[in-house]
């Protein structure tokens, strides 16, 4: 049973929020557990220190204990400054009032970190993937989840680029699972791309991610919400899939923008909490589908200094490429984690690769701050931010010209289900 409600036109008040909370802890099934709970970096929008407030308040003096942590998936670990900024209080304040609650980064690439749980079997990603993968796939996961009686998923609900819909079992594979799913669920989303993927709500990659989920012994709950800049318009509380669905429905009416053709010129501007390419990429990840062939989208950012502090190193190597041009030369790129591959051409975009050459369907450039050189080096283009003034954008689409601010959360898409392609 799920318990919450959500609008598509009006923000819940804080005191819905609370009331919602508390009737999800109605029922005993909290009192006298060890409760985890697993929320999202500062790259999603999202009151994390409201909810860590409401879960503390409400738990704290019910549940053995209480502790939190970060579903970084692959981003880099946030530093003690940057958690206290997220929980939206001093570093005084967290250790006066809640110093009996943790809150812990999870950390990817530690194998001793890590659990072994369980095994896909090549026969179930075969059939799960509709035969675009076969493969045997090991099911790992942060120690930390074993140490708790109930996991507890609090976070935002958004159209994604390698998932359909964000949110739910999500935050545990691969928000605080090891490489081998991670890696694995990233390339079924390229295969099937960016743009056939973004806003549908069950694909081959949800079906991953929730069989994943099984594996893990503890009781599985979800506050799913729905977030804009502005606040919650839903709070759903039950199991994870069964809340993860209810706000997949709201965020397919809250954050999905439709346009009746595409653009031939599109500036996004990405906002402050995406703070290198492999975050800020989303902008291209929601525009590509009202993206013209043969057009420019340009990911303004001149806060941005790195395509990646994770994996910097290996898209320096491959640089960013269309999926066909790795899918058609898998050999050369053994080497390199398949996630990168995934996210390389979720931020190209489509393109063919036919006798050795590479066609774009469209052009993508940085208006950051890494050099113009690096830029080239990795396939993408280049434009000095500092010649681009986003208010001469305003008011021309009727031109082909579309500016987005705080790009990236919000799926752009064309009327009648109309798709690119290559």
């Amino acid at each position: 049973m799920v318990i919450g409600r959500g609008d598509g036109k009006r923000l819940l008040s804080v005191e819905t929020l609370r009331t919602i909370v508390a009737q999800a802890f109605d029922t005993k099934a909290f009192d006298g557990k060890r409760v985890l709970a697993l929320i999202p970096d500062q790259t999603r929008t999202c009151p994390v220190g409201l909810f860590f407030r409401l879960l503390a308040e409400e738990l704290r003096p019910r549940a053995k204990r209480l502790d939190f942590i970060i579903a970084l998936g692959t981003h880099p670990p946030m530093p003690a400054d940057r958690v206290d900024a997220l929980l939206e209080m001093s570093a005084e304040e967290r250790a006066r009032r809640y110093p009996d609650v943790a809150v812990w980064n999870h950390a990817w690439d530690d194998p001793t970190q890590l659990a072994h749980i369980g095994t896909i079997s090549a026969d179930d990603i075969e059939r799960i993937s509709e035969g675009l993968l076969r493969e045997e796939v090991p099911i790992c996961v942060n120690r930390r989840v074993l140490e708790y009686d109930v996991v507890l998923v609090v976070g935002p609900v958004f159209p994604h680029e390698v998932v359909g819909f964000s949110g739910g079992n999500k935050y545990l594979f691969p928000g605080v699972a090891g490489p081998e799913v991670l890696n694995l669920f990233h390339w079924l989303g390229a295969l099937i791309t960016n743009v056939r993927i973004n806003g549908t709500k069950h694909t081959p990659v949800r079906a991953v991610v929730d069989r994943a989920a099984t594996a893990v012994p503890a009781q599985k709950f979800c506050f799913a919400m729905v977030t804009t800049k502005k606040g919650v318009q839903g709070l759903y509380f039950g199991d994870t899939v069964e809340a993860w669905s209810a706000a997949a429905d709201l965020s397919s009416q809250v954050h999905i923008v439709y346009r009746d053709h595409a653009y031939s010129h599109i500036l996004g501007l990405a906002p402050a909490m995406y703070d290198d390419i492999w975050t800020a990429g989303k902008v291209m990840y929601k525009l590509e589908p009202v993206l013209a062939d043969g057009g420019e989208l340009v990911i303004y950012a001149p806060h941005i200094r790195e395509i990646s502090y994770t994996h910097g190193r290996h898209l320096d190597r491959v640089g960013y490429h269309s999926r066909d041009y790795f899918l058609k030369q898998m050999e050369r790129f053994g080497s390199i984690p398949r996630a990168v591959l995934a996210h390389s051409t979720h931020v190209k975009g489509l393109g063919r690769f036919e006798n050795g050459v590479e066609t774009p369907r469209a052009t993508v450039i940085l208006a950051t701050g890494i050099p113009e050189e690096r830029c080239r080096r990795v396939n993408l283009g280049y434009r000095d931010p500092a010649t681009i003034d986003p208010a001469q954008w305003e008011g021309r689409e009727d031109e082909g010209c579309l500016l987005v601010r705080d790009a990236g959360e919000v799926l752009y898409r064309l009327t009648g289900g109309r798709l690119p392609t290559a």
